[in-house]
């Protein structure tokens, strides 16, 4: 099975990555759907098939056009599948755009932000038509020789594409709606990385049930609309064809989301394998710049694409494994501009999410009227909670981002030969990135983050330690403001954004303590880890506050 490891040779273009990708997945669907397609008509629909294994030329056209029905709707799951959250256009915005853009703008483009939702709306509308063509070709292929035509042919292929036809239609379109509501179409990547073929194989029951839910809701639904059709269409036979015609249709119905399903499954598999970008081991190249590939795909490659997706998945795991020492290695090289350029564009993910969430905070009046009205409602029940919740549905880069710093940061204690992660000032960078994002969300999620310089604890080298007034955050309504969203979707993603963000300073703090703590001995705690530029949210002085609560590891 294709998608799996394997490197960049020379010239590798990082968009064949996923060009590949598709025509391997285009393989292995055809002939999985072969297989389920000989199967259904050999075992389940040959009883009520006059001759069923002999061949025809028929019957070899249904199973080319079943192939081609299959082709349509991997090509349209192909296109609408992204590795990211979209916010397709409604159809009202996109009614008041079309009178602006004709009675109101004269003829000038609308903003750039609504065309790229008109486009997702458009693909959405693509994908349910595909869905449903490929669901009326597909039943007609599965079911051309199971039903009773002795009534005459050609009122037997008239019954067949109106009341056949029809139910076809209304199960794709209903499959397409409850993908796209369900968001399915949103690539998820694994959190460990299996061998293609261990990964379809482990998802085989579960897609398997799946289609048989769905079959079951499905077959009711169009039963229900089979009522509305034509009394031409609905024919007349006896009770014992009748059940046979919908025995037929139910195992032809769930044989299409068997394939639809696994097509699916195959497609996550395919598009979410770790990809090496890098050079072949051994050759000049990975002598020389065994970084360039990685880093090519990762600059220059479309903002959130796939390819961009796949090229961060495969630093995150250079960087937290062992495997690809030597990879891993080339990021610590002499001058340093390979370790600055890899930390610049891990944090640059966290510096846009911390800083689109203060806005988001700000333009709300969330940082008082939040905590005192805000916050007593849920985010989803504001116009304000659909722009939070489209922050915080697209999670997968900062948590990949933040891994990823952490982990370098931690092996260049022991890694970095040329102290290039100090001496650039990126160990800083890191820091009060990670603390930065972390107060932010915190302050979302109702945690009260400020200092009280009338109070300070001095510690035994004559250190005064700053104190926040978290101990009663719940306090003046906060607390009961929060415990009312700690029920809500959107709690939940910031909770485990936090938890990300808290364990990777954790992780940095434990690999440097004992330089810290000489560090903040001396007074050079806040110089040597908080960066000197404004933080992208807080003050220096509450970064460093929640910096020394990290190193006393009383930070929750």
């Amino acid at each position: 099975m294709p998608g799996g490891g394997g490197g960049f040779g020379n010239g590798g273009d990082a968009e064949e990555v996923v060009k590949n990708r598709f025509l391997g997945f285009l393989l292995w669907q055809s002939v999985q759907s072969s297989v389920i397609y000989f199967l259904c008509k050999s075992l389940l629909l040959s009883p009520f098939t006059p001759n069923p294994f002999s061949p025809s030329i028929t019957g070899f056209l249904a199973f080319i056009i079943f192939h081609l029905s299959l082709l349509l709707f991997s090509t349209s799951l192909f296109a609408v599948a992204s590795p990211q959250p979209h916010s397709p256009a409604s159809p009202l915005e996109l009614a008041l755009n079309l009178i602006r853009l004709v009675f109101v703008s004269g003829g000038q483009p609308p903003p750039l932000e609504f065309r790229r939702r008109a486009r997702i709306s458009l693909t959405f509308v693509l994908f349910l038509t595909a869905s449903s063509l490929s669901s009326f070709l597909s039943l007609l292929c599965v079911c051309w020789n199971c039903f009773d035509d002795s009534v005459g042919r050609n009122y037997y292929w008239r019954r067949l594409l109106g009341k056949l036809g029809f139910r076809g239609l209304a199960v794709g379109f209903f499959y397409g709606l409850w993908y796209l509501y369900k968001r399915r179409w949103i690539l998820q990547f694994p959190i460990i990385q299996r061998p293609p073929f261990f990964s379809f194989k482990m998802g085989l029951s579960s897609a398997t049930l799946q289609a048989l839910k769905l079959s079951i809701a499905v077959y009711f639904f169009s039963t229900v609309l089979s009522f509305f059709l034509p009394y031409e269409f609905m024919g007349q036979a006896t009770m014992g064809k009748v059940l046979a015609e919908h025995v037929v249709f139910y195992i032809a119905v769930f044989v299409i989301f068997l394939c639809w399903e696994l097509n699916h499954h195959l497609h996550q598999v395919l598009h979410t394998k770790r990809f090496m970008f890098a050079p072949a081991k051994g050759s000049a190249a990975a002598e020389t710049n065994p970084s360039e590939p990685l880093l090519a795909a990762l600059e220059e490659s479309t903002p959130r694409s796939l390819v961009q997706y796949l090229a961060y998945l495969d630093l995150c795991m250079v960087c937290e494994s062992n495997v690809d020492t030597w990879r891993r290695a080339a990021f610590f090289e002499e001058t340093g501009e390979t370790y600055k350029q890899v930390i610049a564009i891990c944090l640059r993910p966290l510096e846009q999410f911390a800083s689109k969430l203060e806005e988001g905070l700000e333009s709300s009046s969330i940082g008082k009227s939040f905590q005192l009205d805000h916050q007593l409602r849920l985010p989803a029940d504001s116009r304000l909670g659909s722009r939070l919740y489209e922050l915080f549905e697209d999670l997968q880069l900062c948590a990949w981002c933040a891994q990823i710093v952490a982990s370098l940061t931690i092996h260049s204690h022991k890694e970095d030969r040329f102290g290039v992660a100090q001496l650039s000032g990126s160990n800083s960078a890191v820091i009060s990135t990670l603390l930065s994002c972390l107060l932010a969300v915190e302050t979302f999620m109702g945690k009260k983050n400020s200092l009280q310089s009338s109070q300070s604890i001095t510690g035994s080298a004559g250190i005064k330690w700053a104190t926040t007034s978290t101990g009663r955050r719940e306090a003046a309504g906060i607390g009961l403001a929060a415990g009312k969203r700690k029920g809500s979707p959107l709690y939940s993603k910031a909770y485990g954004v936090a938890d990300i963000l808290r364990t990777s300073i954790y992780n940095i703090v434990s690999a440097f303590h004992d330089e810290m703590v000489i560090s903040a001995k001396a007074g050079l705690l806040d110089k040597e880890w908080i960066t000197t530029s404004k933080p992208v949210y807080g003050t220096h002085e509450l970064l460093s506050h929640k910096l020394r609560l990290f190193l006393d590891f009383q930070a929750n």
